[in-house]
């Protein structure tokens, strides 16, 4: 069984929800790393959900990125934003030969899960379209919404809008249907245990991600660190499919824009900022100076 709080720490790979007290933090989940030729780029961890008490974003954060040329992020919004695009992506994670979710998982977990979405509004018939770990993060939907953590408030919807306005050059990590393939190609038991785990937690989600939230507001990289990764302790699938192999992908591409001297902003989510295997890390490897703002 996957260990408790683990869908907490998958929110944590693309949300996170805070308060004001950013605003006072002596230290950003932002850091600065320095290349070859006075080359820049800058790190910085993604809250893709949010509050509006936590706008403006601290200055420092926005002095790095009106000094940057570049925007990256792990999607384009615009990809998400096309109908065609979303459908191809979707498609993934929906049940398309003729199964059910109830074919699927254990009688007790589909009980648990008709009284959830009974709970929450939720409509049986869509669910039952799709596959286990949709349902599971799909379950968590109307507790984050109900918390008033909003997606249009979200730091990496943020500054895509901001440079797309200001005419700034956009990238993207990787593709949407390779992000949803990552949780597609888990072991059916894996995706089981998912949606068992985060409904048994589903009541202490918000609070979760509210303590992680304090500890990235507050620069706390330790206690963050040991929040998100704790949680992976019983899955090393889950931490080498959605966390290692996607940050030494992405090395190679922050290495170019650092040997290009492209001034890039790159955000992503948190939890691929912490640990050993995280970018900060493997870019100090590669012999670039990486510091904490």
């Amino acid at each position: 069984m996957v260990g408790r709080r683990i869908l907490a720490a998958l929110v944590a790979l693309v949300l996170f929800a805070a308060t004001g007290s950013a605003q006072a933090a002596k230290k950003h989940f932002l850091w600065k790393v320095e290349g070859p030729g006075a080359s820049v780029a800058y790190l910085l961890g993604s809250l893709h959900v949010l509050t509006p008490e936590f706008y403006p974003l601290s200055s420092e954060i926005n002095k790095a990125f009106a000094g940057s040329k570049t925007l990256v992020e792990e999607v384009d919004f615009d990809e998400m934003n096309d109908p065609a695009q979303m459908m191809n992506a979707l498609g993934r994670a929906m049940l398309t030969d003729g199964r059910t979710l109830e074919q699927l998982v254990a009688p007790s977990t589909f009980a648990e899960v008709s009284k959830r979405a009974e709970k929450a509004g939720l409509p049986m018939m869509a669910l039952q379209r799709m596959k286990p770990w949709l349902v599971a993060i799909t379950l968590m939907g109307p507790t984050l919404q109900a918390a008033g953590f909003k997606a249009e408030l979200g730091v990496d919807k943020h500054f895509f809008d901001r440079a797309k306005e200001a005419g700034l050059k956009r990238q993207s990590l990787e593709t949407l249907v390779y992000q949803i393939d990552r949780f597609d190609q888990l072991s059916p038991k894996l995706q089981e245990d998912l949606l068992i785990s985060g409904m048994k937690d589903l009541d202490t989600q918000v609070g979760n991600v509210k303590e992680m939230a304090q500890q990235w507001a507050a620069g706390d990289v330790k206690a963050l660190e040991k929040s998100l990764l704790v949680s992976f302790d019983e899955s090393r699938e889950l931490y080498d499919r959605l966390l290692v192999e996607r940050n030494r992908n992405w090395v190679p591409q922050v290495d170019a824009c650092l040997q290009q001297n492209a001034g890039c902003f790159i955000v992503v989510g948190a939890a691929h900022l912490v640990g050993p295997d995280g970018l900060p890390a493997l870019l100090a490897k590669k012999g670039y100076q990486v510091t904490q703002q």
